[in-house]
């Protein structure tokens, strides 16, 4: 199975250049079983990232532009009148796919981002007061546009908190988007799906095994000293949940199960720490005024406590 995972790995990293720490991430996201928010400028690749990883699992993919009149019907799906058979017929939404791509979902009033809250937490949607449920692997890929914010909504927290990670994409270096202009200009990289390396029923398997990877008393500790910490320091309004906890040890397991073993190290959580957070806490107002960065916060606090041994 690590093999496997390794040969997706080397291949996503081939077909999306300059952005290998994030396609791990993304790896581990989906593979914890949770949801992640991209932000980032337009034109970094963001789509084609999120397309390429559904292809090389075998998944089905979907894409919802987010827009100000888009309705949660529009995500979910409907009921219409089939006059034909003279019948009630349910005409299923986009969200019925293994990988969706919510681009710009802060374009879209909370009413429809809330519609993506059911599905994201309880794999399932309601259409006419009839319960659907989603496929078991169901993973959503929210983008957001940081630059631009006329005419945007911000994400509820209680939507926020219900992705594992948050992640930041910002542009590859000189010579990775060099290597990138060479490909397309050269047709090396065609805009052809890219060959599935997993199938769904294999990809569930390494869940199961990622499930049984050891996340050990004093990680637990470390990872339970994160998340207080942020409810404790006086630059932080609003710290991390319960459920930031979970997403930090679940993605812990999947991120050591990639790195080829099966216990969960402190340093795995370093590592996991900053995407697993970012979107989970509020900075007070007068940090946020002397220009103090989230990510800056969270690597000081986490570099404040003891590291297990």
């Amino acid at each position: 199975m690590k093999n496997e995972l390794a040969s997706l790995l080397a291949k996503y990293e081939q077909r999306i250049l300059g952005q290998n720490l994030n396609l791990k991430f993304l790896v581990s996201a989906i593979l914890a079983g949770g949801h992640v928010l991209i932000e980032g400028v337009p034109g970094t690749g963001k789509t084609q990232m999120v397309r390429t990883l559904a292809s090389l699992l075998g998944g089905s993919f979907n894409r919802i532009q987010f827009t100000p009149d888009l309705l949660p019907s529009d995500i979910t799906g409907s009921t219409i009148y089939n006059m034909k058979e003279s019948s009630f017929q349910t005409i299923k939404g986009p969200v019925f796919t293994n990988i969706l791509l919510a681009d710009e979902i802060n374009r879209t009033p909370a009413k429809t981002q809330a519609a993506l809250l059911e599905a994201m937490e309880e794999k399932q949607v309601t259409i006419q007061g009839e319960t659907y449920q989603l496929p078991e692997v169901f993973f959503v890929v929210a983008t957001q546009n940081p630059i631009e914010f006329e005419g945007t909504y911000r994400l509820p927290e209680a939507q926020q908190d219900r992705f594992l990670f948050k992640l930041q994409i910002d542009f590859p270096s000189f010579e990775e988007e060099k290597n990138v202009l060479k490909q397309v200009l050269e047709n090396d990289v065609k805009d052809d799906q890219a060959s599935a390396i997993l199938d769904m029923g294999t990809f569930l398997s390494i869940r199961k095994e990622i499930e049984k990877v050891t996340l050990g008393d004093g990680v637990l500790d470390y990872i339970m000293q994160i998340v207080r910490k942020t409810r404790e320091s006086e630059v932080i309004r609003f710290g991390a949940s319960t459920r930031a906890a979970i997403s930090i040890g679940k993605a812990g397991q999947s991120w050591a199960y990639l790195s080829g073993r099966d216990y969960v190290t402190p340093d795995d959580i370093k590592i996991i720490a900053k995407p697993a957070i970012r979107h989970r806490i509020q900075l007070s107002p007068h940090i946020e005024l002397e220009g103090v960065t989230v990510d800056q916060v969270i690597e000081e606090l986490v570099g404040s406590i003891p590291v297990p041994r």
